[in-house]
């Protein structure tokens, strides 16, 4: 059962009825609670949708911000500010660090999906013959040096980057590098591809 709060000289004695309601609350006084959730639940509830934007999550936050004005009733200082503006306080800071919590997910999920998605070999032999005949490829890259046609199949036929190209050839990164450069301007020029 709530207790309505008595009518008075308006903001003053609202005032000074919520700090009472306050004190009520951090002795415990369930009752007290009921009419400070029926004060200002309203209030955290409009800041909070405001800045989630998703009415169930604020419902969720609004329920976590009374939660919190319940324990920390007793923590309340009323020559601090008024009731409202601490409560208002404490939603928005649940606001902000609710959507800080979903956009870090959502920043972790996106970082776990980049690093499990690899390219499959069959995926870029595909691609490499869809677009050019394979036994030209293949004749193509025996005219190729020993070291470039490694670092080409390594980099092509076996998706590395540049530096994992170098380390598994145990060669500089620069050197790996310009026999890659070397390697596709030949097997460009072999397959007679102009830019």
């Amino acid at each position: 059962m709530t207790r309505p709060l008595p009518s008075g000289s308006r903001e003053t004695d609202a005032r000074s009825d919520l700090s009472d309601v306050m004190r009520q609350v951090a002795q415990g006084d369930k009752a007290a609670f009921a009419t400070l959730y029926d004060a200002v639940a309203p209030l955290v509830f409009g800041i909070v949708l405001k800045v989630v934007r998703d009415r169930a999550q604020s419902e969720e936050v609004t329920q976590e911000v009374m939660i919190e004005l319940w324990r920390q009733a007793a923590r309340y200082r009323p020559e601090a500010g008024r009731v409202t503006t601490w409560a208002a306080t404490i939603a928005h800071r649940r606001a902000v660090d609710r959507v800080r919590s979903a956009q870090a997910a959502s920043d972790r999920e996106h970082a776990r999906a980049a690093r499990e998605h690899t390219t499959a070999f069959d995926e870029v032999a595909e691609q490499v013959e869809t677009r050019l005949e394979s036994e030209q490829v293949r004749r193509c890259l025996r005219g190729l040096t020993e070291l470039q046609r490694q670092a080409v199949t390594l980099a092509y036929y076996g998706g590395l980057t540049y530096r994992e190209v170098a380390q598994t050839l145990s060669t500089p990164l620069p050197t790996i590098k310009t026999r890659m450069r070397d390697g596709l301007i030949r097997l460009r020029d072999c397959m007679g591809v102009t830019t």
